[in-house]
């Protein structure tokens, strides 16, 4: 059963679906995490694969850039392919002080200028959030591997070159960690599917100290956050 955006069929793609946005990271998470990975999409290049990961049943595909571009495949992935459980995997600029280069964050909430919610017709602003068991054992299975991580609300925007120069000052003040781009129209999505949702992120970049990684170390330098998601993934199976 595919769609126009996905070539799989069904049964093809496990219940549990890690999601980096760039398809080359899926693919170096097959190859370096997963067992007789076998690729199950290429469709504009969204590379998809399913493998196990300590004999569980897992899969990993690309989600693109945006808000837009997550909603398309975590829709299709929960509505077409019964899909239980999805855990983005992503970067993010840091706002926090004290979160470092490749630090992770456990997003609780998502924050966004996007208007991805008009859809829904709610009558008042809807607060996008993790499944609370998927962000708990998430966070106990980081305390046991002695991974640093903080948990809070991000800021998921449309916008990676915002013309609101104080947009960063503004939500720092609120408390929020990082800057990302996708989390809200994916915790949306499983909301509306009566389905759960993650988002997991290193630290790619700060925007206050202007430490970055190179886009090498951003496609495959997240191994501490690939192993807390697979590591969370098979309790959740």
């Amino acid at each position: 059963m595919s769609t126009p955006h996905n070539s799989a069929n069904k049964g093809d793609i496990a219940k549990i679906v890690l999601m980096p946005g760039d398809p080359l990271r899926a693919q170096y998470i097959a190859e370096n995490f997963l067992e007789n990975p076998v690729c199950f999409n290429r469709v504009r290049g969204m590379l998809g694969f399913t493998g196990t990961y300590k004999g569980k049943t897992v899969s990993v595909m690309g989600h693109g850039m945006g808000n837009a571009s997550i909603g398309i495949y975590s829709y299709e992935l929960y509505h077409h392919y019964d899909v239980d459980c999805i855990m983005r995997v992503g970067s993010a600029g840091a706002l926090h002080d004290d979160l470092k280069l490749k630090d992770i964050i456990l997003a609780q909430g998502a924050c966004t200028d996007s208007n991805y919610a008009e859809q829904y017709d709610l009558p008042g602003t809807y607060c996008p959030i993790a499944d609370f068991d998927m962000l708990r054992t998430a966070a106990d299975t980081a305390d046991e591997l002695g991974i640093k991580y903080m948990v809070g609300n991000v800021s998921a925007s449309d916008h990676f070159y915002s013309m609101y120069e104080r947009g960063a000052d503004k939500w720092k003040a609120m408390g929020v960690l990082g800057l990302e781009m996708e989390s809200a129209a994916l915790y949306m999505n499983a909301a509306e599917a009566h389905k759960r949702a993650l988002t997991i992120l290193s630290i790619s970049d700060h925007i206050y100290t202007g430490e970055q990684l190179s886009p090498e170390e951003r496609q495959v330098g997240f191994n501490n956050m690939i192993k807390l998601a697979l590591e969370t993934a098979i309790k959740l199976i």
